[in-house]
C-alpha cells in the first residue's frame, strides 16, 4: 500500500509562526462564537494557492456534551466545518471569487478515516484545483492530527449571494 502524499509535509511547517490569529481571521470568515473552527493560520502559498490552518480542541467544545456523553468524538460535520472555514479563509484572502461570500457548493470523497477527541489539534490543509471566477472554487483537503489523516476529499465553493438573503431576512414574518 502506497502512503498518501500530504498536501503539505507537516514536518515542514512552522506552527511557531502564526501568520493569522483569530482576529485576522476573522477580517476573512464570517462564522463567530462556536461556530469559529480555527485557531490560527500558519502556512499560505500563494503560488500553489494553499493554505494550513488548525484548530486546538479542547474539553469546552460545544459538541463534547453530547458527541457522544462519555466518549467526546469531534463530528464529522464540524471537521468539515473546520475545512470550509480555511478553504474560505483562502478563497477570500487570495480573491478567487471576487468580494463574494463563499459557501458549501458540495463535497466528493469525503472519507472519515480516524476519530478526533478533544485535547487533539485538527490541522487541515487545504489547496486550489480549479477556480471558476466568479461561479465556484474547488479544493482538494486534509484534516491530519499528528501524521495521521483523518478525513480527506474534495470541496466545491460557491459564492453565497448575501444582498439577496438579507432581503428574504426582512421580508420574513417575524416569530
Amino acid at each position: 500500500m502506497v502512503a498518501k502524499e500530504f498536501i503539505v509535509d507537516p514536518d515542514t511547517i512552522d506552527f511557531d509562526n502564526v501568520l493569522a490569529d483569530i482576529d485576522e481571521i476573522r477580517k476573512y470568515n464570517p462564522q463567530r462564537f462556536e461556530m469559529e473552527q480555527l485557531t490560527a493560520i500558519v502556512y499560505e502559498d500563494p503560488v500553489k494557492v494553499a493554505c494550513v490552518g488548525y484548530k486546538d480542541l479542547t474539553q469546552d467544545e460545544f459538541w463534547v456534551r453530547g458527541h457522544m456523553p462519555g466518549m467526546p468524538l469531534m463530528p464529522g460535520v464540524v471537521m468539515l466545518e473546520a475545512v470550509a472555514q480555511v478553504c474560505c479563509y483562502c478563497s477570500h484572502k487570495y480573491k478567487l471569487l471576487g468580494e463574494s461570500m463563499v459557501g458549501f457548493g458540495g463535497l466528493e470523497d469525503v472519507r472519515f478515516r480516524d476519530p478526533v477527541l478533544p485535547g487533539s489539534r485538527l490541522v487541515v490543509m487545504c489547496e486550489l484545483l480549479k477556480v471558476r471566477k466568479p461561479r465556484l472554487i474547488v479544493c482538494r483537503f486534509q484534516g491530519i492530527v499528528g501524521r495521521n489523516i483523518v478525513v480527506e476529499g474534495i470541496l466545491k465553493g460557491i459564492p453565497i449571494p448575501v444582498d439577496y438573503l438579507k432581503t428574504l431576512q426582512t421580508a420574513a414574518p417575524a416569530s
